[in-house]
This record gives C-alpha cells, structure tokens and sequence, in this order.
C-alpha cells in the first residue's frame, strides 16, 4: 500500500521578494512540475504609481517535458485587487524548445501601467494553464521577473 494518501499535492511555495528597485524575481531554487493537470503561479508586489512594468517568467523544458505541445500558458496582471487584468499568452511546445535552456515567457512581454492618481498600488500578476486539463510536466519555473521600466 501507498504512503502517500494522494496522487497529486499542492507544491511548496517559493517567495517572489524585491531584488533590486526596479526588478523583482525569485531567489529561491526553482520550481519543477513533474506532473500536473493545471498550473497556477501567482504573486503580488508593491509597485510605484506613474510607472510601467514590464511581466514575465523565466522558464525552461526538461528533455523529458511531456503534454505542452498545443498548450497556451497565460501570463496575466493588473494593478490592485479588483483591477482589470491584462493578458499575453504563450506556446511552450516542446520540439521547438532546446531541452533545459532557459527562456523568457512571453514574448514580447507583457506591459502594465500604474494611474498616476493610485495609492499604495500593488501588481498581482501569474502564470496560468487552467483551462485545457492536459496532463503535462517537466516545465522548470526559475523566476517570476517584474520590471520597472
């Protein structure tokens, strides 16, 4: 009998903290999805009314990344709890992808700007695949990257 009383679970959470004034990433080890059904990356920082960002997530494929062929991922973000989100999607199929090198998702990435007239904005952004419940694995999140620019 198994051990484990499910045969999926929730990831450990890694913290997207501040790098720099203008860049904002993850510090800890990345983030493997060895089998998944969805994918639900999120995060939430403090940002400067009056200023553009720029969105995006270092990701790679392993050589044995499976499910992505034909899957859009989304990486979606807006200013406050009940802004309006803006979008970019992304591919990530497989074979055209250099097994475990790092890229950028999505390109170009996705800009947002701050209303000069909000106080204490924050940027809620993330990285989804919530729609098409493929079974999929072997993607690598290295960072969530927010950047003033």
């Amino acid at each position: 009998m198994s051990t484990y009383k499910k045969p999926h679970h929730y990831a450990d959470s890694k913290s997207i903290i501040p790098i720099s004034d203008n860049y904002i990433g993850c510090r800890n080890p990345e983030a493997e999805l060895i089998q998944v059904s969805w994918v639900e990356v999120t995060g939430k920082v403090p940002v400067k009314a009056g200023k553009k960002y720029e969105i995006s997530f270092d990701v790679a494929l392993k050589s044995d990344a499976f499910g992505w062929n034909g899957s859009q991922v989304l990486v979606m973000a807006k200013i406050g709890k009940g802004g309006k989100y803006s979008h970019k999607s992304a591919a990530l199929d497989a074979p055209t992808r250099t097994p475990n090198q790092k890229f950028q998702v999505p390109v170009p990435k996705l800009e947002i700007s701050v209303p000069e007239n909000t106080e204490n904005p924050e940027l809620y952004f993330g990285l989804y695949d919530v729609w098409n419940w493929k079974w999929k694995g072997g993607l690598v999140i290295y960072n969530a990257v927010v950047k003033e620019i």
